[in-house]
């Protein structure tokens, strides 16, 4: 007789039932887990987002605590003033963009390799099916065939065991052969009898048997296409949160962008106030040289 077919991958296949389901419960646990930890990471990545707003509000409030520029501080301390503004805004404009960057790798990251888990254990799942329906059948079939031959056997042996007593009554007792051929016929007919309950009834336990294996098959059919749907279902839920998580990285990558560029224009304003003093003074100093030239 056949052995019992052993499983592919990890599920543990119980006869009759198809997977156990202690085991299909915990690899729901574990897709629950791998959703949690993706919730987890979007969530630490909207942190690092509010922080990023966070330094560029401390920046703004920064350029906007700063002293006005008086006449006797300018020279080279508004110069050195302008260039730690340029240098702070461009550093603050590369670590925007960087950040924004890695955020969509790692989104795009996190997508793939979802997706791909989901696509590679839905491809498992059905082969394990296929592999176990079919050797279910073929273990009904082999178990059929034993039983048939065993059955016919057992008949052909009981036969020859009541026929052979008859013919050596029937050698022995020659004067008794018109009073006993009746009876022999009868005990030959009862013997017909049952050898046809047997075959009958072996017959009926092969499509019994077949009946069964059919039934298996069409209960491991149908937990495939359950599993298929649920790996399906998995992997779009997991699309679209991957598609959210980008989603968000964009948008936030886009208003890091813009607060940037907003710091970059006060800056700009703040500069173009030095320049317009120096400017004056220098036009002050011009008038007090002629002046002194004059008197």
């Amino acid at each position: 007789m056949s052995s019992a077919p052993v499983p592919l991958y990890d599920f543990v296949v119980v006869r009759g039932r198809g997977y156990r389901p202690e085991q299909v419960d915990a690899y729901i646990d574990d897709l629950f887990r791998d959703r949690d930890a993706a919730w987890e990471r979007a969530a630490r990545l909207t942190v690092l987002a509010r922080e990023m707003e966070a330094e560029a509000e401390r920046l703004r409030e920064v350029v906007e605590e700063l002293d006005p520029q008086t006449y006797e501080e300018l020279g080279h301390r508004a110069w050195r003033l302008f260039e730690m503004v340029q240098e702070e805004a461009a550093a603050v404009r590369e670590g925007a963009h960087k950040e924004a960057k890695r955020l969509m790798e790692e989104a795009q990251t996190y997508a793939d390799e979802v997706r791909d888990a989901a696509q590679a254990h839905a491809d498992a799942v059905s082969a394990e099916a296929e592999e176990y329906a079919r050797q279910r059948l073929l273990v009904a079939r082999s178990e059929a065939g034993e039983i048939r031959i065993a059955a016919r056997r057992e008949v052909k042996e009981e036969r020859g065991e009541a026929l052979g007593p008859m013919r050596e009554a029937r050698q022995r007792t020659k004067v008794l052969l018109a009073q006993q051929a009746k009876e022999h016929a009868e005990r030959e007919e009862e013997a017909e009898r049952e050898a046809e309950k047997g075959l009958a009834a072996v017959e009926a336990a092969e499509a019994e048997g077949v009946a069964r294996a059919e039934a298996a098959l069409a209960e491991a059919r149908q937990e495939l296409a359950d599993a298929e749907t649920t790996a399906k279902t998995l992997q779009e839920e997991a699309q679209a949160r991957a598609e959210e998580v980008v989603e968000q990285a964009r948008k936030r990558a886009e208003e890091i962008a813009r607060d940037t560029e907003q710091v970059l224009r006060e800056h700009g304003e703040t500069w173009d106030e030095v320049r317009m003093q120096m400017d004056q003074m220098r036009n002050s100093l011009s008038t007090l040289e002629r002046q002194a030239a004059l008197e």
